[in-house]
């Protein structure tokens, strides 16, 4: 049962490895190890069971944003706290009208999630909103349609999107930089 031994723990050095330089600030720093630990636990139980967990994606919101608030008051820089936040709503927003459109594409656990992944990349920028967003989007496309191709799931097998949200999340906070 579970992935094979060390995958975790490479994923969590991968992960971790990548937030590392991008953070400019301790509690920067702090938020973002705090959403990758989580997120690497989110990915691994959202392919194992297709579920993204409140346990999880609660904390992983509340952690971002205490620490990205924390930071941007140490810096004076309380708009940027602001801007992700709304971010993080914005993003949960569309991820629930997706959900409404489409329920059986999205679940809740992928909008409590975008609550997340909308902060850390509003803390960047709107451009890393879109950007990060998209090629969770893109990301998951390009999976789905080399698992069809390859015969390994049928166009109604569902496949858990959690995973693509937090890449595509790495994603967009490397190409749009603070």
């Amino acid at each position: 049962m579970g992935p094979p031994p060390g995958t975790v723990e490479a994923t969590a050095a991968v992960a971790l490895g990548s937030v590392v330089p991008l953070a400019q600030a301790p509690l920067e720093l702090v938020a973002y190890v705090w959403v990758a630990t989580l997120g690497v636990v989110l990915v691994y139980v959202d392919l194992a069971v297709h579920r993204l967990p409140d346990r999880l994606t609660l904390p992983a919101f509340g952690g971002a944003a205490l620490f990205l608030t924390g930071t941007a008051l140490l810096d004076g820089r309380p708009t940027a706290a602001g801007r992700a936040l709304l971010a993080g709503l914005a993003a949960a927003a569309g991820y629930l009208l997706l959900m409404a459109l489409r329920p059986d594409g999205l679940g809740f656990g992928d909008v409590k999630l975008a609550l997340t992944t909308g902060t850390v990349l509003g803390w960047h920028g709107v451009t890393s909103v879109v950007v990060g967003t998209a090629a969770g989007f893109l990301l998951s496309g390009l999976v789905a349609a080399a698992l069809l191709a390859a015969g390994r799931v049928s166009r109604t097998t569902a496949l858990p999107h959690g995973p693509f949200m937090l890449l595509g999340t790495l994603v967009g906070l490397v190409l749009c930089p603070l």
